[in-house]
C-alpha cells in the first residue's frame, strides 16, 4: 500500500497536464459525495468551471439554482464533451453502464474516476471501457454520512479523510498523480493500492461495521420498542450507520460479496471467542480482550 499523492510516479512530463486537469469539472448523477465533491471544488479553488448532470429532470432543475453549479446538461453525453475531469458519483452498481456511455464522447486527454466504495470489478470494466487517447482511474473517497441525496452534500465532507486512489499498472501515470492531486486539492489524504487490496480492506474497515450495525439494530428490533428510548450514547454511537440506505449497501454487499464474507466469518470467530470466555468464566481472558480492544480503539486517528 502507498499513500501520498506522487509516490513512485514520474510527475515531470505530465506537469501541464495536471494543471489543466480540472479546468472542466464533470460531475455525474450527484448525491451525497458528488455534490459535495462539486461544493469542494468551488470552496477550495480545485476546479475551473464545474457542470452536472443528474438523471431526474426536477433535480436537474434543481441544481440549476446551485452556487457551487456552472452549468446543468441534460444528457450525459453532452455533460462530458469538454470535460477534462469527469466524476462518475452515480451508486456503484451503475458506474460500469455511466462510463460505456459516454466512453465515445469524451475528448481526448480526458481522465474519468469515480467514489464507487467496490473497485475490482468495476475498475476493470471501465479500464475495458476507455477508447484510446482517455483515462480512467478508480477513486474512493472513504467520507459520507447516513443522509443522501446532493441536499446534504457539505463543501468540508473529504477533509482529513482518506481517499484511495486505484490505478492499474498500465495506467498513464500523469493521469493517475493528476487523480491523486485532485483528491487532495479537496482536503482528502490519498491513498494508492491495487483495487483488489482497497476491497480487502474496505470489507473490513467499512462494509463489515455495517453489517454490524445493521444486525444489532435488526436484533434490537425485534425485542419491547420501549427499549430503544432507554438507551444512552452508546447505542446511539454503535447504531448510526443502520439507517443508511439499504438498496445501497444491498449493492455493495453484493458488489464485494467474497471479501464481506471473509470479514464477517473472521468477527464470527473472534465474537465466539469472546462468548466462550464469558460462558466459562474466565475473566482474566475476557479483561485481555477488552484491553486490546480499548488500546486498539485509543490508537485511532479521528
Amino acid at each position: 500500500m502507498r499513500s501520498g499523492p506522487s509516490d513512485n510516479l514520474d510527475n515531470g512530463p505530465g506537469l501541464e497536464f495536471q494543471k489543466s486537469v480540472t479546468d472542466q469539472l464533470v460531475i455525474l448523477a450527484p448525491g451525497l459525495l458528488g455534490g459535495s465533491v462539486a461544493r469542494a471544488a468551488r470552496a477550495r479553488g480545485a476546479a475551473g468551471r464545474i457542470t452536472l448532470w443528474a438523471r431526474r429532470p426536477e433535480v436537474r432543475a434543481a441544481l440549476r439554482g446551485q452556487p457551487w453549479c456552472d452549468d446543468v446538461a441534460e444528457t450525459p453525453e453532452e455533460a462530458v464533451r469538454t470535460g477534462s475531469l469527469v466524476v462518475l458519483a452515480a451508486p456503484v452498481e451503475k458506474i460500469v453502464d455511466l462510463a460505456r456511455q459516454i466512453a465515445p464522447h469524451l475528448p481526448a486527454g480526458a481522465i474519468v474516476t469515480d467514489v464507487g466504495s467496490v473497485k475490482a470489478r468495476l475498475v476493470h470494466e471501465c479500464h475495458r471501457a476507455r477508447r484510446p487517447g482517455t483515462h480512467f482511474v478508480g477513486a474512493h473517497p472513504m467520507a459520507g454520512s447516513e443522509k443522501t441525496g446532493w441536499e446534504n452534500a457539505t463543501p468540508t465532507l473529504f477533509e482529513g479523510r482518506v481517499c484511495f486512489v486505484t490505478p492499474q499498472p498500465d495506467d498513464d501515470p500523469a493521469a493517475v498523480a493528476a487523480v491523486q492531486d485532485f483528491w487532495t486539492g479537496l482536503g482528502a489524504r490519498v491513498v494508492t493500492l491495487p483495487a483488489a487490496e482497497h476491497d480487502r480492506i474496505v470489507a473490513h474497515i467499512s462494509h463489515l461495521p455495517q453489517a454490524l450495525a445493521t444486525t444489532l439494530a435488526t436484533l434490537l428490533a425485534g425485542r419491547d420498542p420501549a427499549w430503544r428510548d432507554l438507551a444512552g450514547g452508546g447505542l446511539r454511537d454503535t447504531t448510526r450507520i443502520a439507517g443508511s440506505d439499504p438498496a445501497m449497501w444491498t449493492e455493495i454487499f453484493q458488489q464485494n460479496r467474497d471479501e464481506v464474507l471473509a470479514a464477517l466469518q473472521a468477527y464470527e470467530t473472534e465474537l465466539a471467542g469472546l462468548r466462550t470466555a464469558i460462558a466459562n468464566r474466565e475473566w482474566p481472558e475476557v479483561h485481555a480482550r477488552l484491553e486490546h480492544g480499548q488500546g486498539w480503539r485509543d490508537g485511532m486517528k479521528i
